[in-house]
């Protein structure tokens, strides 16, 4: 078998070093669409509450941010662990919690700690779960948690893992709002480090069973993340605590998001579909949840 699930799980840690400065944090930024036109922004690129994300002189990190830092993907780091094997093809990310153990600093070196906890099997394809733990000299900053969906690799006898599904609220969004994806989003996003020829070539996304390329779902997890903090926390990203999605459905290019927010004590309800498409599910059991 191409996953060999106990010796995933039974490996060791694996440590791997990270640093990023102003740029990777000005370019993850840029990626997710800050500085673009919405809805509550008429002049965006001069916003002021918009330069936290795009002048050095007022950076503040976005937590997302976490899943990019340093260039090391989690997804990638996932593919290349002891006793995984696969074809980068079949591959889709599942879903993606980060926890934030205190802000994100502009610049900085530390530590990550990688293990796979789970191989799930979900029969016609296999879940690997990754987490990734990072801290620095004062500590820990924070912890991703990335589930990886390999097509075709289940059947191999093992635990199905979780399958509950948290159900939205039965009432209208607090607040909706709307983010477009520009056509150049992915190739932009990609400079961040996911290097997956599925988001930027079309006939390596043919064989992936797409049409043409999609958007990186950690792209789609940033904007959504983003419109939160711009239109429930007054742009503070220190208010988030952890961020937990997962990926149902994939948007291209040039597409519309539709993201619509339920607030409750302590945490925020999102979901996101695809307005063009008539509201086709993108994220799911999204939940935010913040001081």
């Amino acid at each position: 078998m191409p996953i060999d699930a106990a010796k995933a799980t039974s490996a060791e840690p694996r440590t791997t070093e990270l640093a990023w400065d102003h740029k990777d944090v000005q370019l993850y930024h840029l990626g997710i669409g800050a500085g673009a036109a919405t809805p509550e922004k008429a002049h965006p690129a001069t916003d002021p509450d918009e330069l936290r994300y795009t002048l050095e002189s007022a950076l503040h990190v976005l937590p997302t941010f976490a899943t990019v830092a340093g260039g090391g993907m989690a997804l990638a780091g996932g593919l290349s662990a002891p006793g995984i094997d696969v074809d980068l093809a079949a591959v889709l990310h599942g879903g993606q919690t980060v926890t934030v153990h205190r802000p994100l600093p502009v610049s900085g070196r530390a530590t990550q700690t990688s293990s796979v906890p789970a191989v799930y099997d979900k029969g016609k394809a296999a879940v690997i779960v990754l987490r990734s733990e990072v801290a620095d000299d004062d500590g820990p900053l924070w912890t991703c948690d990335t589930q990886i969906f390999v097509r075709g690799e289940g059947g191999f006898g093992g635990d199905r893992g979780p399958s509950a599904r948290l159900e939205l609220p039965d009432r209208a969004p607090d607040l909706h709002t709307e983010r477009h994806i520009r056509a150049d989003q992915a190739l932009l996003y990609r400079l961040s480090g996911d290097w997956n020829p599925l988001h930027a070539d079309p006939g390596f996304a043919k064989l992936a069973g797409f049409d043409r390329p999609i958007l990186h779902g950690l792209c789609t997890y940033g904007v959504t993340l983003k419109a939160v903090v711009d239109t429930l926390f007054g742009g503070d990203v220190t208010r988030v605590r952890s961020y937990t999605t997962r990926f149902a459905g994939v948007v291209f290019p040039g597409e519309t998001l539709r993201i619509r927010l339920w607030q409750e004590p302590g945490r925020v309800q999102v979901s996101v579909t695809a307005a063009d498409r008539d509201e086709a599910p993108v994220l799911a059991d999204t939940v935010v949840e913040h001081s």
